[in-house]
């Protein structure tokens, strides 16, 4: 049974069925590769549309632009060549991409010394900080464009590639790098552009070969094997700074992330409402604007030890003062209270409702404790939790205390010292704090009497 599902899922994938006439295949490819005439004219205005689409950053122009450009070409030419080992193709495919190259450089870095809009907007922003998920992209999209051109079901493929591995854009970006003397712009952009070309080649390479096409001149063994040493090098030369940048890339999202719940958490705080926030992921900085009445220290302090439980130690935070409740104190007019009198009462009910619903927490939580305690330890036959705060003279502060009272049937079934250690040690565990106070009582008793753990 498993061996007959294995033959048809490779019955379904294979593709000499489908496999294009190898000679029909070579004359496409070697047709595509040449610039001039109608293809140097497409290339042409493909740059000017994407260096438009950039500067005014437009999405729907810039694909317009990668729609149109040829520059799929003489990549799938080199991929091509090196596969079947066509060393004068390679050659002639090289040199025409290079040409494609400095042609959309030149024409680029002109658009944009002349152009009155120098911004750099997110569509140029976006080409500059290449990852690794663009190599997945150029992988798997140049896995996609050669088996289309391999086909003779060509179908709508290669415009589909063209926009996902988007060559055009980087190449129209580094151009507005010269042209601003932005040269990290252009060496970003210009690594996302070599990053898309090695690996839209490396999939031509192994669909060439995996096809079987047919090699064309002679080679010798060592020839071959030279070949795919500079393959590999290549490939680890292009890589490896890419996930670099993709580890960058991740532990940015996952700082953006934390700190996105975090303001969430804080958006009402002791009757003060966030208006206005910035994350600045580079410096590790969060600008937090509220408005409501001034903060003092320890308040700060406490807004400040809120970013433990978000995985955001250490960041810094700065606290600006927006629209103060303070002030409005001071005026007179009957609206100008009133609607001061409505903001108290909406943040008092935001307040509440978050009561609640941590009311609602603590519920389902001590029913989770309850059903674990059930197996874990039989004598126990009910629990209260409860979270509560813990008040002192000694500090202003005050500090979340979990509170749990449990009951035996009867002073034969109490849990000796032994067995109150191992709970309290599981417990700390389970609510993941040291914060707790345990009471023990009898729930057959008259009148019961707690005993305090000491």
């Amino acid at each position: 049974m498993f061996k007959k599902l294995i033959i048809n899922i490779l019955h379904y994938l294979n593709l000499d069925s489908e496999v294009d006439n190898f000679d029909t295949i070579h004359e496409s490819i070697n047709k595509d590769i040449i610039f001039k005439g109608t293809n140097l004219w497409i290339l042409i205005f493909a740059i000017i549309v994407a260096s438009v689409g950039l500067n005014m950053n437009s999405t729907a122009v810039i694909i317009g632009a990668m729609l149109i450009s040829p520059l799929m070409g003489p990549i799938n030419g080199i991929g091509y060549s090196i596969a079947t080992y066509d060393f004068l193709l390679f050659r002639k495919a090289v040199k025409n991409l290079t040409f494609a190259i400095v042609a959309s450089l030149f024409a680029s870095t002109l658009y944009f010394t002349i152009s009155p809009i120098s911004t750099a907007h997110s569509e140029l922003l976006a080409r500059t900080s290449p990852t690794i998920y663009d190599v997945l992209i150029a992988l798997f999209g140049g896995l996609a464009g050669i088996v289309a051109i391999s086909s003779r079901l060509k179908g709508n493929v290669i415009p589909g590639v063209a926009i996902a591995t988007a060559l055009m854009p980087p190449l129209c970006t580094a151009g507005y790098g010269l042209a601003t003397a932005q040269f990290d712009f252009f060496f970003g952009a210009l690594y996302l552009f070599t990053i898309n070309t090695v690996f839209i080649a490396i999939s031509s390479v192994l669909i060439s070969q995996i096809l079987n096409f047919p090699i064309r001149t002679l080679v010798d063994e060592k020839q071959k094997r030279k070949v795919n040493s500079f393959i590999s090098v290549v490939i680890v030369l292009v890589l490896i700074p890419s996930i670099f940048f993709g580890y960058k890339l991740v532990q940015r999202e996952r700082f953006v992330e934390n700190a996105s719940r975090y303001v969430d958490n804080i958006s009402i705080f002791e009757g003060n409402y966030l208006l206005k926030h910035e994350i600045d992921h580079e410096t590790k900085t969060i600008k937090l604007i509220f408005g409501g009445s001034t903060f003092n220290e320890d308040q700060k302090y406490r807004i400040q030890q809120k970013t433990k439980d978000f995985n955001i130690e250490g960041v810094k935070l700065e606290f600006q003062q927006g629209l103060s409740f303070d002030l409005l104190n001071t005026r007179t007019t009957e609206v100008e209270n009133l609607r001061y009198e409505i903001n108290k009462l909406n943040l008092i009910l935001v307040e509440k409702e978050k009561m609640l619903e941590q009311n609602e927490i603590n519920k389902m939580k001590g029913k989770y404790l309850q059903a674990e305690l059930s197996s874990l330890f039989p004598k126990v036959k009910n629990m209260v939790y409860a979270e509560t705060y813990a008040f002192s003279k000694e500090t202003t502060t005050t500090d979340t205390l979990h509170l749990v009272i449990i009951g035996v049937e009867n002073m034969v079934e109490s849990m000796d010292e032994g067995e109150k250690t191992r709970f309290e040690n599981w417990l700390r565990t389970r609510l993941d704090t040291d914060h707790i106070k345990v009471f023990y009582e009898t729930i057959d008793a008259r009148q019961p009497q707690v005993v305090e753990n000491e």
